[in-house]
């Protein structure tokens, strides 16, 4: 089917070798710079915001953003994805870094790469399509919510000395430490906050997040020259290199090390365990299943607003060797941003030679800008992260869900986001499907149904003999209706000398309808009911014939069509 290959397809760097042979002029080079200048330029602070969310330094974002964003567009399936660290992965990143250290998340993001480029070969590409929108909504909006309260912090310039691991308990540390706000901080995050959402009015070509954090530097800069400190990069985090320390980030590219080499959470390089392996590979199954989610739904977007189509089986290639190769050189979990994304594809994007440019320029910022970024304070930090929790959390969609959607889908969405917040993200999707799926199969099983017939002119021509009735069954016959279908015919049988069944709108009939059906024979070769089986679609009469099921004399009988089973009725 041509129009599913784009589900099925896997080759490397797909998206590049289709857009290159469509031909790639002058023009759409200096689309693709201007692009990529354009995104690169947002990537920034956002890749450093991200990398301190989910608990490790800033330049671990920027590696990330630089060496898996350029491999994946380079071998990925998305013509327009702009892959680097994502909001979506904080928390599960974030516990990963308090528990094992930065060399314990690299590991995992390593490992979730293996599974990612196994997920590609077995073609698992095309399952995106069963992953129902309340199910997507329930997580994101149940991540922006834990996002923006993790933000609150910076946000405020509360002194908390660790947070809780509990939602609860996070919000009640927060709570606890609110006489402790710091008012500069929160004039910081305010004036952040205001520019993000007053500049796109301006309908400026620039982001917002270029001036908001040039704002925040600004004033950051002049309440500590007046002795009102604000924290900043530099001021939180630091580095050694070469024997040298220094504050905020190395100006240096990434560098290649074993990621198991890199600090644990007590500062020393990994040690290998078959507890540490336990450990990881949850975790790392995880950040695999929410990066091909993730991912592919960016794909998708991207899809509507272009016209394009992605291979889904060649991105989760592209992702997994991104997250298989980042890690050697300090990068954390990267999977396509949507917002990055769509930045690019209206910046005119023409190819993934975008993205790579993007990546470039998140280098030369690393290289050339790393004194000044130190300077960018951490209120700014979390307010950024703040509009993107807002803009992850899709509200005006959430709202038309609840006010609009079916209760099932509005049920599946509160069960995702709930357990989102309060448990587990992987909990959450889990249950979130597996919910869908039950409700789902609930819906079909109802539209399963048994009619009487005997009585329409229309399909019974002639007089039925005595004791003789025609029930027509309309439906899937699997297991969640097979047996309420039956069990309806069975009393309806009694004191039959036989019944008709007519079964042209049974498309389906599973195991569970093969039992059910068995055990009305039985219950009809035990009470001398004759029962005439007719028209059955290809599917059902495959299944009969896969089980032996044969007429037995007396018994049952089949027939092609109703007219030919009522015209071997017996007289009278």
């Amino acid at each position: 089917m041509p129009h599913r290959s784009h589900l099925l397809s896997l080759r490397f760097a797909h998206a590049l070798r289709e857009r290159l042979a469509e031909g790639y002029g002058r023009q759409d080079a200096w689309k693709d710079l201007l692009a990529g200048v354009s995104v690169g330029i947002i990537a920034i602070p956002l890749s450093m915001a991200l990398a301190i969310a989910s608990g490790v330094a800033p330049q671990y974002g920027l590696y990330t953003a630089i060496v898996a964003g350029f491999l994946i567009a380079l071998s990925g399936g998305s013509r327009f994805s702009i892959s680097g660290p994502t909001a979506a992965f904080v928390v599960i990143l974030y516990p990963i870094a308090q528990a094992h250290g930065l060399a314990g998340l690299l590991v995992a993001s390593l490992m979730a790469g293996a599974i990612l480029v196994l997920m590609a070969f077995l073609r698992l590409g095309r399952l995106i399509e069963y992953i129902s929108e309340s199910v997507v909504l329930g997580f994101t909006a149940g991540i922006a919510v834990v996002i923006a309260t993790l933000q609150i912090k910076d946000c405020l310039g509360l002194t908390i000395p660790s947070m809780p691991e509990s939602y609860l308990g996070k919000v009640g540390a927060l709570l606890q430490a609110l006489p402790s706000t710091h008012w500069p901080s929160l004039l910081v995050a305010g004036l952040c906050l205001a520019c993000m959402l007053l500049w796109p009015r301006l309908k400026t070509p620039i982001p917002p997040h270029l001036p908001t954090v040039i704002l925040g530097s600004l004033v950051a800069w002049q309440l500590n020259r007046h002795g009102l400190a604000v924290e900043t990069i530099g001021s939180r985090f630091s580095y050694s290199l070469d024997g040298l320390s220094g504050h905020g980030i190395p100006p240096t590219p990434p560098e290649f090390v074993w990621p198991w080499h890199r600090p644990g959470v007590d500062g020393a390089p990994l040690s290998w365990s078959w507890t540490l392996l336990q450990d990881l590979l949850p975790a790392a199954f995880a950040i695999a299943m929410l990066g091909a989610i993730e991912s592919l739904l960016c794909a998708v977007v991207l899809d509507g607003m272009s016209g394009k189509r992605h291979s889904a089986n060649s991105e989760l290639l592209g992702q997994g060797i991104g997250n298989l190769v980042a890690p050697f050189f300090g990068g954390i979990t990267a999977t396509a941003a949507i917002a990055r994304s769509s930045a690019n594809l209206r910046a005119n994007a023409s190819s993934p030679i975008a993205a790579m440019i993007h990546s470039l320029v998140v280098l030369a910022g690393v290289v050339l800008l790393a004194r000044a970024l130190s300077w960018l304070p951490m209120p700014a930090m979390a307010a950024l992260l703040l509009m993107v929790a807002w803009n992850m959390s899709e509200a005006p969609k959430v709202v038309k869900l609840l006010r609009n959607a079916p209760r099932d889908d509005v049920l599946v969405f509160l069960t995702c986001f709930s357990l989102t917040v309060m448990v587990d993200m992987v909990v959450a999707i889990t249950a979130g499907i597996l919910l869908a799926a039950l409700l789902f199969m609930r819906e079909i099983a109802a539209m399963t149904r048994v009619s009487d017939i005997s009585d329409n002119a229309r399909l019974v021509k002639t007089p039925l003999p005595d004791g003789w009735a025609v029930f027509k069954i309309n439906g899937p016959l699997f297991f969640a209706a097979a047996d309420r279908v039956f069990g309806e015919l069975m009393p309806l049988s009694e004191g039959k000398r036989g019944i008709v069944l007519y079964m042209d709108g049974v498309p389906i009939l599973d195991a569970g309808g093969l039992a059910a059906l068995n055990r009305l024979i039985e219950d009809c070769r035990k009470q001398g009911v004759q029962l005439h089986i007719a028209d059955l679609q290809f599917q059902p009469l495959k299944t009969l014939a896969r089980a032996g099921i044969t007429p037995q004399p007396n018994v049952t009988s089949y027939y092609p069509t109703l007219q030919e089973a009522l015209a071997a009725l017996p007289p009278g």
